[in-house]
């Protein structure tokens, strides 16, 4: 029986937790055994139990609960804690899923006690050294001992880095194995589509027609708490609901609402306030969510997330930052980097608009990253 710690920190992890749980579940419970640790980077106890619920996610069986603080004491207090977990347990590896300071945190406290760390989603690169994100991605990387990248931009990453593909077993940090496995996100967007159809009452609650609607999503500092980048992108997505008279879907989080009032000027948020056609709404579940996304005719969003979602379901995609994770959704036409400028985001929805039929290539796998994320953990570890 192989013992493997899963940590998870934020949303996003939970979900991609998801998948691995669901497989070892479905097809190796008698081989694997998982404790799973929250460390409380993000935990909102009267959500919890209905998330875990709704998505059929087995409940962490530790939580640390670090909460919110500096990045450095934040980070500090996770690697205590998950270092008394290993040294309590003791388990043959640790699963790390992206690139939040829960991932970070992971990485130092097992690597620094020799614990294998096996980091899901590896090899992706913004080439912004700048984003926090791109510093915990890069530093788990370089501390595991099995990574597992969903594209083969993120492999081709690992090797221009220095990663060898051609080591052989046994795998250790110094002698890593690198795998090209798909996106355990495609797994779970197929997996819980159907049961979001099944479940979600979103678009009759907001009264939507599918394809006749625009998703957007913006919670990244740089874009919530820059004036001038706020701004532009709210003009844009005003001016394009107003001419086109499309509803746009704008699932905010509170504090990201509470930024509009601050750093939108008195016109534009007034504008904003009186236009019926921008929707602002609170955080949806991931059920909802999918069914939004499912059913937009254009996602516009500074999420990493949400692009490759936007591209599981087919959507064109208005990437609302300086450069993305997501390469493959831009070199296949799917996607268009706008930046937060008004311009730029109303021609990429012009752009789409015009389009009849776009190409969605199955550049993330075939649906089974986790099994086979599973499969090599059996024999790797």
């Amino acid at each position: 029986m192989h013992k493997l710690v899963t940590i998870i920190g934020a949303r996003p992890q939970i979900i991609k937790a998801a998948a691995i749980s669901r497989a070892i579940k479905n097809h190796f419970k008698t081989d694997i055994e998982e404790i799973i640790v929250h460390t409380g980077q993000h935990y909102d106890v009267n959500m919890s139990e209905v998330f875990f619920g709704e998505l059929d996610i087995p409940e962490p069986d530790i939580n640390l609960n670090v909460g919110s603080a500096s990045h450095g004491l934040q980070t500090a207090r996770m690697i205590e804690g998950i270092e008394s977990v290993l040294m309590e347990h003791k388990p043959d590896g640790i699963i790390l899923y992206g690139d939040t300071n829960s991932t970070l945190a992971g990485a130092v406290a097992a690597a620094k006690i020799h614990v294998p760390v096996i980091h899901v989603e590896a090899g992706l690169r913004s080439f912004n050294k700048s984003m926090p994100e791109e510093i915990n991605r890069i530093t788990c990387d370089h501390a595991s001992t099995l990574l597992f990248s969903p594209t083969k931009t993120g492999y081709n990453n690992l090797i221009k880095e220095g990663f060898n593909p051609g080591n052989k077993p046994p795998y250790t940090i110094d002698n890593p194995g690198i795998f090209h496995c798909g996106d355990v996100m495609y797994d779970n967007s197929f997996h819980f589509a159907a049961v979001a159809d099944q479940k979600s009452g979103i678009l009759k609650k907001l009264e939507l027609q599918p394809g006749s609607y625009i998703l957007s999503t913006i919670h990244r500092n740089n874009n919530t708490d820059d004036p001038e980048r706020l701004q532009a992108i709210f003009r844009a997505l005003d001016k394009i609901a107003v001419k086109h008279h499309l509803k746009v879907i704008l699932p905010l989080h509170p504090r990201t609402r509470k930024m509009l009032d601050s750093n939108l000027n008195r016109e534009l948020l007034n504008e904003v306030k009186k236009n019926p056609l921008l929707v602002i709404i609170p955080p949806v579940s991931f059920l909802d969510m999918i069914v939004l996304e499912k059913d937009a005719m254009m996602i516009a969003t500074d999420s990493g997330g949400v692009q490759k979602e936007a591209y599981f379901f087919k959507k064109p995609c208005l990437i609302l930052r300086p450069e993305t994770e997501w390469k493959e959704i831009v070199e296949q036409g799917a996607g268009i980097v706008t930046d937060a400028h008004e311009i730029n985001i109303i021609e990429a929805y012009e752009h789409f608009a015009g389009q009849e039929e776009l190409a969605f290539p199955q550049i993330f796998g075939n649906g089974n990253a986790a099994s086979f994320i599973c499969e090599t953990l059996m024999n790797e570890i």
